[in-house]
């Protein structure tokens, strides 16, 4: 009959009791700052009343936001050829002065903004439902419904896209306060409208 006795676990449990102790040092406490007093505080601590900046500032970004450009590519406008660019330009110089007499007039509803500029030769844009364009350039609608107090208003005034090339837009407004009229890039699910925000 044997008389050794198996071997205990109790060495091998206090080997891993000082090895854990050891890893879980990274949290040790520190002696009060003599200068200011202040308690002990675990080191590599930091403070939760100074967040850091976010690691990814996206290059470009408009407010710094991680996806900026992803999430407003909707907004971006695209290329004009410059050939094209010289022709919208050539074109809003034609649109400018009617929006400007229509906005002194004090008129700045779509059926008058339309009628000025269908005078000027264009042809409105006719467009399937699916979205294909059957011909004509220009679109004329009432302004967007924008949140005010508590629900939705649409401003009185008047929006207007030219579509000049496939690559070259005028858009316009013409609205109480003001008026303007610039040229643009299509926008890709928009076309020459600028989208709004909330997307």
């Amino acid at each position: 009959m044997s008389t050794s006795r198996p071997a205990r676990p109790a060495p091998l449990a206090a080997l891993a009791l000082t090895l854990v102790a050891t890893l879980g040092a990274c949290g040790d406490l520190h002696a009060p700052d003599s200068r200011t007093g202040a308690a002990p505080s675990a080191s590599g601590a930091s403070s939760p009343s100074a967040p850091g900046a976010s690691p990814y500032v996206e290059p470009g970004a408009g407010d710094g936001a991680p996806h900026y450009d992803e999430n407003n590519a909707y907004r971006r406008e695209g290329d004009m050829a410059p050939a094209h660019e010289k022709d919208a330009r050539r074109e809003a110089d034609r649109i400018r002065p009617v929006l400007k007499r229509l906005w002194e007039e004090r008129e700045w509803d779509p059926a008058t903004v339309r009628d000025a500029l269908l005078r000027l030769g264009y042809e409105e844009e006719r467009v399937t439902k699916g979205g294909k364009r059957l011909g004509g350039t220009l679109t004329v609608t009432g302004m967007l419904a924008r949140w005010k107090d508590d629900g939705y208003v649409t401003p009185e005034g008047t929006r207007v896209a030219l579509r000049v090339h496939d690559d070259a837009c005028v858009s316009a407004f013409v609205q109480k306060s003001n008026f303007e009229v610039r040229t643009n890039g299509p926008y890709p699910e928009t076309g020459c409208f600028e989208p709004p925000y909330g997307h």
